[in-house]
């Protein structure tokens, strides 16, 4: 059999699966799934991790030590491990930040084969936090108090910005108001200066 063809009956066979599985409110990673590149082996499980309703965390790779090449690489939720509370030196412990990681186990392994290919050879589903799909595509809604919670400091930072060249502009505005003020003196100084020398020499002008 011509290896094109052969080609044709294996890709052939992961669409229909992979149809299959689309016909489902979601389609899932399972093991054994192809994909061409490791780009897009994780655009697919961001994607899946957003219609789930959870924050997907790049996580390690393996690489080759010959070229370097990225060989292997895990992709899992970013609740993954434990985040201790930090105990300040001259504070008592910090209160949790509601987004912090809370050793869900979910994640997902790609390999790169001989063939090029990307293959799922590990899949990990269940999350140990609930999670929450949101139309606007965040996922728990400890993610997106933290969006908010960052978006809120941005605002306030631009308007700490807006009020500093507010601040800087009134500045400069003052330093040409007082400059033009002492170059007018300047100015009306020489004028003076001219005219007593013009009436000087008027004066000895008649007296010749």
């Amino acid at each position: 059999m011509d290896l094109d063809k052969e080609v044709e009956i294996v890709d052939s066979s992961v669409k229909e699966k992979t149809a299959e599985r689309e016909g489902s409110e979601i389609l899932e990673p399972y093991v054994g799934m192809e994909f061409e590149s490791e780009d897009d082996a994780r655009k697919f499980y961001i994607e899946y991790a957003r219609r789930v309703g959870f924050v997907v965390r790049i996580m390690q790779r393996r690489r080759s030590g010959i070229d370097g090449r990225t060989l292997a690489r895990r992709l899992g939720c970013n609740k993954q491990g434990f985040s201790p509370n930090r105990k300040g030196a001259l504070g008592p412990e910090k209160k949790p930040h509601s987004s912090a990681r809370e050793g869900c186990k979910a994640t997902i392994l790609v390999k790169m084969e001989k063939n090029g290919k990307w293959v799922v050879t590990r899949f990990e589903k269940e999350h140990n936090h609930p999670l929450i799909v949101t139309a606007n595509g965040f996922g728990t809604t400890g993610d997106k108090d933290k969006k908010i919670e960052e978006l809120t400091m941005e605002v306030a930072h631009q308007e700490q910005l807006c009020s500093a060249y507010r601040e800087k502009l009134f500045t400069f505005m003052n330093n040409v108001e007082e400059q033009t003020e002492e170059l007018s003196s300047k100015i009306q100084v020489i004028v003076d200066n001219l005219r007593k020398l013009e009436a000087e020499s008027h004066r000895f002008s008649h007296r010749r």
